[in-house]
């Protein structure tokens, strides 16, 4: 599903990433750990495609990055969900306005953007909360409109910057608990964290990265 051979990127001289090599099948769940500078985002965003390497190549689903047009990659990435650490939701939208909009870049239908959109926010128990503005809600709660703005138009991967960053213990774990559910529906997850907690108990495969690379695997 994912991988990566021999990937280097730098920022101003100084290295990101270092000669990574990776792979994740499809259907896993993955932790990205390691401290601040790390590369963990940056990780992230090659993956997204947001990002483009300065060497290496990287394939998602077999398609190589590196070889496909820009509107091809745009319809790539539309399988591709992004949580963004700092959930980037439009103030002056509505909840359901700002999960829906991720539909209506694709150019979904209106019917159809409607169900998804109402039915996502169910899943992330935010139904009542559909006429709402981001300001209105508390950090959990603009958390979980970000996962749905992600999720709504069924992501084949699903990635996550730091998704747990600013929450408390209790809503960390109700957060995990949602990216679980999400997995068990066939996504492949990736999530970026420096917490401890949120990977304790778990035999989920853990990638920690150091000065951008992997140092264990």
């Amino acid at each position: 599903m994912i991988q990566l051979f021999h990937i280097n990127k730098n920022f101003g001289g100084k290295p990101a990433i270092l000669d990574l090599n990776l792979k994740i099948r499809a259907g896993e769940f993955v932790f990205v750990t390691g401290p601040s500078g790390a590369g963990k985002t940056t990780l992230l965003r090659l993956i997204f495609g947001s990002d483009i390497p300065d060497s290496g190549q990287i394939l998602i689903n077999g398609i190589n990055l590196s070889r496909i047009n820009r509107s091809k990659l745009t319809f790539l990435r539309r399988k591709i969900g992004f949580i963004f650490q700092d959930f980037r939701l439009l103030p002056k939208k509505t909840v359901f306005d700002n999960v829906a909009l991720a539909l209506e870049v694709v150019g979904e239908r209106a019917n159809n953007i409607k169900k998804s959109t109402r039915q996502t926010l169910k899943l992330v128990g935010l139904a009542e909360k559909e006429k709402a503005f981001p300001l209105q809600l508390s950090g959990g709660e603009q958390q979980r409109v970000a996962i749905a703005r992600a999720i709504v138009k069924k992501p084949l991967i699903l990635l996550a910057d730091e998704p747990t960053g600013n929450l408390d213990p209790i809503l960390t774990q109700d957060i995990m608990v949602l990216f679980r559910s999400i997995h068990l529906k066939g996504t492949t997850v990736v999530i970026a964290t420096h917490n401890q907690e949120l990977m304790n108990n778990t035999a989920l495969r853990k990638i920690p990265l150091q000065k951008g690379n992997i140092i264990d695997c």
